[in-house]
């Protein structure tokens, strides 16, 4: 046990394990700054060198109600102490009830709803199209360009991005069709996404032998580009009269993280199927199929499961979240801090050229960088611009189809200092970044 510390403690700077990262794990796996964190609260992170950094990307999403809330560490202590895992098909226990019973509500309302659990979005996302699919006994489901919908093959077929995530892993599943989804910056507007999909069931497929659509109502890695409500309430009667079951993919945007618990309740619809993952959890992996119960119970006994779906442990941190979310106004807070952040973010945009849209919704902002020449994404300049932040003690990451958006996803606990602080420094990465600083 000595020598397993004494060799632990070795690695107390960044670049040994980042070494070690390099011997011991494959390069499919990037990671997007060059530091290992040892700790993180709220809003903040530390490095194994003692660095502070504000975390503006929370695990991608994850971490809505920030790392280690007491809240959260609390009930997964309780619960390791009675129960860790069982496995939901083999006996039940009453976090996943619980937890299933209030998700129901939350996305059904006064509606019978039902709720199954699962480990990843991805999982959540393959599940909710195998539920679609048993439902209609139709195999067609159309998805969209700059979509993101998860990592397996599925997933990835459902993704509307050629690279990283396709690469040389086809071939993929069939009967999966792509629509364009709306971009006014890049001159795509709602009705032409509409005139595609009648286009799609002219020549492609009918709509008959549809199963689902799936859309982000903001698209995530996609660029945080949004579904507006005109459109989504189109897309809503299209597929009812069709008999197409409408899942809304909320892995990124649901929990508060735009303004309301799901972003569709900005949209005036109610989707037949959401799926919810990432701060579902509060940092420990669960997700879900939270939909109408006629649907729900499509798929016959054992069609559904996993050894892991709806773990105790993550259940518990989930009803703490839900907790967290419904009593200590983090609703309202998402609200404030996404005006507070678009404000200045506008601010910005106004001072530096290459800032060519503002745009999300809520706490869910993100900024697209063009080369102020030729109008074109600029890649290359956004990453100088993750760098730079980086180096200044603030973390964000990129997205977007060009690999050009600067995304913020910090959680809804950060203070004004923080907010401040991180505008602050992402200034300052601008100026390094577009030259007006050395």
């Amino acid at each position: 046990m000595q020598n397993v510390i004494a060799k632990q403690q070795t690695y107390s700077d960044n670049s040994l394990l980042l070494d070690a990262r390099e011997q011991n794990v494959p390069r499919g796996v990037v990671t997007a700054h060059p530091l290992v964190i040892e700790r993180a609260k709220g809003s903040e992170v530390w490095d194994v060198e003692g660095n502070r950094y504000l975390d503006f990307v929370g695990g991608i999403g994850v971490l809505n109600v920030g790392h280690n809330h007491p809240a959260v560490v609390n009930a997964v202590t309780r619960q390791l102490g009675l129960v860790s895992h069982a496995c939901f098909q083999v006996v039940a226990y009453p976090g996943y009830i619980e937890l299933a019973q209030r998700l129901n509500q939350l996305v059904g309302g006064e509606e019978a709803y039902k709720s199954v659990f699962f480990t990843s979005g991805a999982e959540a996302v393959e599940n909710a199209i195998k539920i679609a699919r048993a439902h209609t006994n139709r195999s067609g489901v159309i998805a969209f360009d700059g979509a993101f919908h998860g990592r397996t093959l599925l997933g990835v077929t459902l993704t509307g991005m050629s690279q990283p995530y396709k690469q040389n892993f086809g071939p993929f599943p069939a009967d999966i069709y792509r629509l364009p989804f709306p971009n006014p910056l890049h001159g795509v507007t709602e009705v032409d996404c509409l005139k595609a999909l009648d286009q799609l069931f002219a020549v492609q497929i009918a709509p008959e032998r549809v199963a689902a659509i799936i859309i982000e109502p903001v698209q995530g890695d996609g660029g945080f580009l949004l579904a507006g409500p005109a459109f989504m309430q189109a897309l809503r009667r299209i597929t009812e009269q069709h008999g197409i079951v409408l899942i809304c993919d909320e892995v990124q945007t649901g929990f508060g993280r735009t303004g309301k618990m799901f972003a569709f309740q900005h949209l005036n619809i109610k989707p037949d199927l959401v799926t919810v993952a990432k701060s579902l959890g509060g940092g420990l992996p669960i997700s879900g199929v939270v939909g109408k119960a006629a649907i729900m119970d499509a798929p016959t006994p054992g069609g559904l499961g996993g050894t892991y779906g709806g773990n105790a442990l993550g259940c518990a941190a989930a009803l703490a979240v839900l907790d967290l979310l419904e009593h200590d106004n983090l609703l309202a807070r998402a609200n404030q801090l996404g005006e507070q952040l678009h404000a200045r973010l506008q601010q910005l945009a106004e001072k530096y050229a290459c800032i060519g849209d503002v745009r999300g919704l809520g706490f869910m902002l993100a900024v697209e960088i063009l080369d102020f020449e030729s109008g074109k994404p600029d890649a290359a300049l956004t990453q100088k611009i993750l760098d730079s932040a980086c180096q200044e003690g603030l973390l964000l990451i990129k997205c977007g189809v060009q690999r050009n958006v600067v995304r913020f996803l910090a959680p809804l606990v950060t203070t004004d200092s923080q907010l401040e602080e991180a505008l602050h420094i992402f200034d300052i990465a601008l100026a390094r970044a577009t030259g007006r600083l050395g």
